[in-house]
């Protein structure tokens, strides 16, 4: 079987496959690795790998900006789990005529989002690359033991909520590939494509709320990371399309430019924004802003070939999604999969 059949999450279940994690540890599978310790705290540890060409074009993302996002995504694994990240290891891979500046440009974005965070550089390492740049950061956080939210939870009857508006970062990247001019609010898109902000108050303050199940954070896209919740729990979801959250700026650059904003807040990824749920009566209580876009369900309120939805000869569902997506008459695509195309 080729990897473009597999997909990039049957090869971790593969791998999953062949390495099981030992009794009481969480190991492949979740946005970090959870390791109890003796001193009754856990440490959390995850590794991210960001490839030229593939997540980011060297000739338009400013190295500033780059380093940033470096960084970014790999204490959004930490919040995820709701934990407090307490430093990182960075391996870079170079091509040997890079600019010095480039690198002290790099280096400069990375240092000041570990700084906001509280989270240094410990270590790493470094090698000569052919052509392509390869950066690979592994990030160490600690919680409370036993207390890391995970995937495996979400319960029926749960709501399902998100921090923050969905999509932006998906239109700043179609408004990068697509050369659209770059006003106030087409900048704001790539913005959020180009420094996420992890949340990692966030994640924390969720994490305090016993109410609150299953946690992620949104990096490959709503109907992908949704999914990997819902299959690590053995539940279903409904999803109201009308309650997920855009932003303004997202909305008007949508009716400029003809895109489509549900499809890049259901498919785009890379918002880094925390998908979790909880129960109605923790949601009430919840300090933390977020918005309820759906809820946890034992089972498909449909069945997998329904009636098409009024005006459309698509019901919008995939026979192997466990979401129901409520009010649209279009087909939602699952999010972003390294080895799969189209």
């Amino acid at each position: 079987m080729k990897l473009s059949e597999l997909g990039e999450f049957g090869l971790i279940e593969r791998i999953q496959a062949r390495f099981r994690a030992p009794d009481g540890v969480t190991g492949i599978g979740d946005d970090c690795a959870v390791l109890h310790q003796s001193t009754g705290r856990d440490t959390l540890v995850s590794s991210d790998m960001l490839i030229e060409g593939t997540h980011f074009l060297r000739k338009e993302i400013p190295p500033y900006d780059l380093g940033w996002k470096s960084a970014a995504v790999n204490l959004s694994d930490v919040a995820a789990m709701g934990g407090k990240p307490t430093g990182t290891f960075l391996s870079l891979a170079l091509p040997a005529d890079l600019d010095t500046d480039w690198i002290d440009a790099f280096m400069h974005g990375y240092a000041d989002i570990s700084e906001r965070f509280g989270t240094p550089l410990l270590g790493g390492d470094t090698t000569a690359s052919p052509d392509r740049i390869c950066i690979n950061v592994t990030v160490l956080g600690e919680c409370p033991y036993a207390r890391a939210r995970l995937r495996s939870n979400a319960q029926k009857g749960d709501v399902i909520c998100v921090t923050g508006s969905l999509g932006d970062s998906a239109a700043g990247l179609k408004a990068i590939l697509e050369g659209v001019e770059r006003d106030v609010e087409v900048q704001r898109l790539i913005d959020r494509h180009y420094r996420p902000v992890p949340r990692v108050p966030e994640g924390e303050e969720l994490r305090l709320n016993l109410g609150v199940h299953a946690m992620m954070d949104l990096s490959d896209g709503l109907g992908s990371d949704l999914q990997h919740i819902l299959d690590a729990s053995g539940m279903n979801a409904e999803i109201d399309v009308s309650a997920i959250p855009l932003s303004l700026a997202l909305k008007h650059c949508c009716q400029r430019f003809g895109w489509d904003p549900l499809a890049l807040a259901v498919s785009g990824g890379e918002d880094y924004e925390l998908l979790f749920t909880c129960t109605p009566q923790a949601e009430m209580l919840l300090s933390v802003p977020h918005f309820v876009i759906g809820k946890v369900t034992s089972s498909r309120s449909v069945q997998c070939h329904p009636e098409p939805v009024e005006g459309s000869s698509h019901s919008g569902l995939d026979p192997e999604s466990r979401i129901t997506w409520r009010g649209t008459a279009s087909p939602l695509s699952p999010g972003f999969d390294h080895f799969k195309k189209g």
